[in-house]
């Protein structure tokens, strides 16, 4: 039985399309390879396989694919429909006489997003522009402004320190940041029925340390800017455009080109996008997705501390 099976996950890897990560012996060991990202697609066969192809009875095959991002997972599932039947096609009219008449009846199954809705690729990403839009193009401009009608002279001559200045500056768009994502997350599950599987607590708590990434970068920009115009360039160019093309949010990151795939490690939505759709979509926790948040963390670690040196030798 075994050399059928064998030959026939062989088809999967020689299309050039996929790659076998793991192979398993129970359906339960698939759960923790889709919850982490680590698998896409997953072709079980059913007990008696390849006994039954050779006694010309029907096989049974179950297809199961990561509807998270819906329109990767109908490929996968085009794909994988289309190996099994070249193989059938090939082995039909092949020597072996008792494989002539085979019939794989395959069965497919879409996980975390089975009517493969839009609104459910959708928000998550979306939560990541909206919060980008408010933390880091907000305070850019805002900071910057204060250069330009020259109040930010009048705080050099008080007793603040750089940091509490920074602090005093982005505590209120962290607030609108906080209660952004509330009313996203508010309107996601009621308007667009967008579940919430995993804890919101946690989701919350993501959402705020994105907060975090993204006003670091709106005081980045504005420390190495001069006037509105060109901060909101530097904005728009340097968080905006990386966050919303390089995310994930509309284009697949495994798709992308390799520089670009390489590039979007950099990126804080990509992380954040993985780590909305795990919460919401998959229900998944910290236990899955700590490796994604000490990731955001790192990045929001590293622009704080050269947005707070940057900020501090311009006052200088």
């Amino acid at each position: 039985a075994l050399p059928i099976s064998l030959e026939l996950r062989n088809r999967f890897t020689a299309s050039g399309v996929f790659r076998t990560v793991a192979v398993v012996s129970r359906t339960d060991d698939l759960d923790p390879l889709f919850q982490t990202g680590e698998a896409q697609q997953a072709v079980v066969f059913a007990p008696g396989f390849a006994d039954d192809l050779a006694r010309g009875n029907r096989a049974q095959i179950l297809i199961v694919t990561d509807a998270t991002e819906p329109n990767t997972g109908s490929l996968l599932q085009a794909y994988a429909q289309q190996v099994i039947q070249g193989y059938q096609q090939e082995v039909g009219v092949g020597e072996r006489a008792a494989a002539r008449q085979i019939a794989i009846v395959s069965t497919v199954r879409m996980r975390f997003n089975p009517t493969r809705e839009s609104s459910n690729l959708f928000v998550p990403g979306l939560m990541a522009f909206v919060l980008t839009i408010v933390s880091s193009m907000m305070t850019a401009i805002s900071i910057t402004r204060e250069k330009e009608t020259g109040t930010m002279k009048a705080l050099l001559v008080s007793p603040l320190k750089p940091w509490e200045i920074i602090v005093g500056k982005v505590a209120p768009y962290l607030v609108i940041g906080f209660v952004s994502a509330v009313a996203i997350i508010v309107e996601a599950r009621l308007v667009f029925g967008v579940p919430l599987r995993g804890s919101l607590l946690l989701l919350l708590f993501e959402g705020a340390l994105f907060i975090l990434v993204s006003l670091s970068l709106g005081i980045l920009v504005s420390a190495r800017t001069s006037s509105q115009r060109v901060a909101m360039m530097g904005a728009l160019l340097g968080t905006m455009l990386p966050n919303v093309l390089l995310s994930g949010f509309i284009f697949p990151v495994e798709s992308m080109p390799t520089a670009l795939r390489v590039i979007s490690y950099v990126v804080p939505g990509r992380w954040f996008v993985v780590i909305a759709r795990g919460i919401m979509l998959k229900g998944i926790g910290l236990e899955y997705l700590w490796r994604e948040t000490l990731t955001l963390a790192a990045i929001a670690a590293v622009l704080l501390v050269a947005s707070i040196r940057s900020f501090k030798e311009r006052l200088e």
